[in-house]
């Protein structure tokens, strides 16, 4: 039993998906650093939290 070869449809859609994915990778990758050097900012302090009275 033999394979049939991809589509050429198959491997315009893979293309998109591994470019899409790239640029989810590196958005995150973008929020993680910038939360990284906001959290190790020495003027970082948590928010207090005001009760509701």
């Amino acid at each position: 039993m033999t394979l049939k070869p991809l589509h050429e449809l198959h491997q315009r859609r893979f293309g998109r998906n591994l470019g899409v994915g790239l640029l989810l990778v590196a958005f995150v990758a973008i929020i993680f650093g910038l939360t990284v050097v906001k959290v190790t900012n020495e003027d970082f302090t948590v928010p207090a939290v005001e009760e509701l009275n």
